[in-house]
């Protein structure tokens, strides 16, 4: 499971989620890409899952590209807790992911596999996305 291996500081806000992706919207290590087409938070199991679907549908084959970290913890209370008395404990690690964010890239296998591993890894993540090929992105809307 993705976690950073230390922060400054446990807990975190929520946040906004507006605007477009400025960062890390093009294809820059493999040949192509998976690009996020909604907004969202994408949780380290839900990486992990794409990453595996990816890697066992290119029978090991090519090399998978991770683009995303989780860097933001998300604070959960436990179930039949009164309400005040702080903020909970840190459940989960999530990545914050913006429209034209390109998440995973893969290279060294052909386009038919390439776009048949990302639509099974697209499966696993709570938002929509998109096959890309490095040189035409069209970015989000």
């Amino acid at each position: 499971m993705l976690m950073p291996k230390r922060v400054k500081r446990r807990k975190q806000h929520r946040g906004r989620m507006k605007g477009i992706a400025t960062k890390g919207n093009a294809v820059a290590y493999g040949s192509y890409g998976l690009m996020a087409d909604g907004r969202g938070w994408i949780d380290s199991n839900q990486i992990e899952a794409a990453r595996v679907a990816m890697t066992r549908s290119i029978k090991r084959g090519g090399k998978v590209y991770i683009k995303i970290f989780p860097h933001k913890p998300v604070s959960k209370k436990p179930i039949g807790v009164r309400m005040g008395s702080g903020k909970g404990a840190p459940e989960y690690w999530v990545a914050v992911v913006k429209p034209g964010r390109v998440m995973f890239e893969i290279d060294g296998v052909s386009e038919e596999q390439a776009r048949e591993a990302m639509r099974l890894a697209a499966h696993k993540l709570p938002i929509k996305c998109k096959f890309v090929v490095k040189g035409q992105e069209g970015g989000a809307q």
